[in-house]
């Protein structure tokens, strides 16, 4: 059975904006920059991107742009993405199946994480250790996004994975729903913060044992259905708040 043959582009839509509302509420985005996609075909290669340098406060589902990855034309297009989103999200649904959903922002924490000689994440509570040995680290920044070879060198950096801290740059996080990719950010985000100010206490690190931090990201693993409700709940508060998100 094909899982992507009853894809509902209007609730992606309404799915995308959110996750773009919530985090403009979590001050993650960058000015009117920054970037999320998500895939509306079985080949995952037309998607929807937020409208180029419009702020995040403002994006509704009806202002995603619904871009084709195979389309070299695209950014002669009136309504153009982008260009970094450009290079970036049409490599990602080209390049990787796992990139349903694609999600690329500079949140404060990973991104001061994403600029130290070493941006490992350490298993250092049950956050951090949500992502032991399964983050891809790009450590190859090549500047600005807005040529397609820079799209093609992170989508390769990513590789297999579903999360990646790019040293010098920020963060993508990979997912199947918009739900899971958005829980993804904000628990990645979160382990960031963790690192950041466990780092400004100047002590050493807790670090779990391999075995001890295995288990942990494991369980993670099985409590999938939180990401769904996280979102969900996230959703309620802005039907409740922003109800335009929808329009």
């Amino acid at each position: 059975m094909n899982v992507h043959s009853d894809i509902d582009e209007a609730q992606i839509r309404i799915d995308l904006a959110a996750a773009i509302r919530l985090s403009c509420r979590n001050d993650w985005h960058e000015g009117v920059a920054n970037h999320f996609s998500a895939a509306v075909s079985a080949d995952g290669r037309k998607f929807l991107v937020n409208p180029r340098w419009v702020h995040w406060s403002r994006v509704k589902a009806s202002d995603l742009v619904l871009c084709d990855a195979d389309d070299p034309l695209t950014m002669e297009r009136p309504d153009a993405p982008d260009p970094s989103a450009w290079s970036i999200h049409s490599a990602l649904h080209r390049n990787l199946p796992q990139a349903r959903v694609a999600l690329h922002i500079h949140p404060p924490h990973a991104t001061a994480l994403a600029g130290l000689k070493d941006p490992t994440i350490r298993p250092i509570d049950q956050v951090t250790a949500r992502f032991y040995k399964r983050l891809a680290y790009d450590m190859s920044f090549g500047g600005i996004a807005t040529a397609g070879e820079e799209g093609e060198r992170i989508a390769g950096a990513i590789g297999n994975h579903s999360t990646v801290m790019m040293q010098n740059h920020g963060v993508t996080t990979l997912g199947t729903t918009v739900g899971e990719a958005w829980d993804a950010l904000y628990h990645l985000e979160r382990a960031a913060r963790t690192m950041v100010l466990a780092y400004s206490t100047g002590q050493d690190l807790a670090v779990m044992a391999d075995d001890l931090a295995e288990e942990t990201a494991a369980e993670w693993e099985t409590y999938h259905d939180e990401a769904s409700a996280h979102f969900t709940e996230m959703k309620r508060v802005l039907d409740r708040e922003e109800p335009n998100y929808k329009d």
